[in-house]
């Protein structure tokens, strides 16, 4: 059985969404990013993490989504076997992984992204992640103008990804909703039961 160390939503949203569109026994465990004990698991101290039975601990969100694409290939969460699908598929999450998702890192850890220790200056390293995100977001509201989900018609781990971090845009000035094509997609995956109910693990207090 799988086992998935997360920390409510991060980005290890992805896999744990991924996990019940799979509908396979999995063990979910929440964890402290970064704590002494969590290291004991993951010496990085990062999320998502994930063991398969007895294996060695897994981690990288684009990595563990390709792991799950290919330990279940049934559940046709992946490419559609063409060298050509495998490109848009790996193209896919690396946009995510390498683009979208470290935009937002000066909004989670803003004191990294300046050399300065002063509010202004922390607030100002903060404000600057604004524009970064904003330009993946258009790009990616362009790709979904034409296409249901992110792969064209046909779901797939990225779309669980891309979720995930859309999420966080509710933390800054301009949400996801203020782009047409990110919304449709955003309302649509909102719609599916399994999202909800990993949403509600994560904000159980909503």
């Amino acid at each position: 059985m799988i086992t998935l160390y997360y920390s409510p939503n991060s980005c290890a949203m992805s896999e744990h969404i991924v996990l019940e569109w799979l509908g396979v026994p999995y063990e979910a465990v929440q964890v402290q990013i970064g704590s002494d004990e969590y290291r004991k698991i993951a010496p990085k101290g990062a999320v998502p993490a994930m063991r398969d039975g007895n294996g060695e601990v897994m981690t990288q969100n684009d990595a563990l989504l390709k792991y799950l694409v290919k330990k279940y290939p049934d559940a046709d969460l992946g490419s559609d076997g063409t060298i050509e699908g495998d490109y848009k598929l790996n193209n896919a999450l690396a946009v995510v992984n390498g683009d979208l998702h470290p935009a937002f890192g000066s909004v989670f850890v803003p004191h990294l992204y300046t050399t300065e220790t002063d509010d202004a200056s922390i607030a100002a390293a903060k404000e600057a992640s604004y524009a970064r995100i904003e330009r993946q977001m258009n790009y990616l509201n362009e790709h979904l103008a034409d296409n249901k989900y992110m792969l064209g018609d046909k779901r797939s781990v990225a779309d669980a990804y891309v979720f995930t971090v859309l999420r966080w845009s509710f933390m800054i000035p301009k949400t996801v909703m203020e782009y047409p094509n990110l919304k449709k997609f955003f309302d649509l995956m909102m719609e599916d039961e399994s999202i909800q109910k990993i949403v509600k693990i994560h904000n159980p207090e909503k």
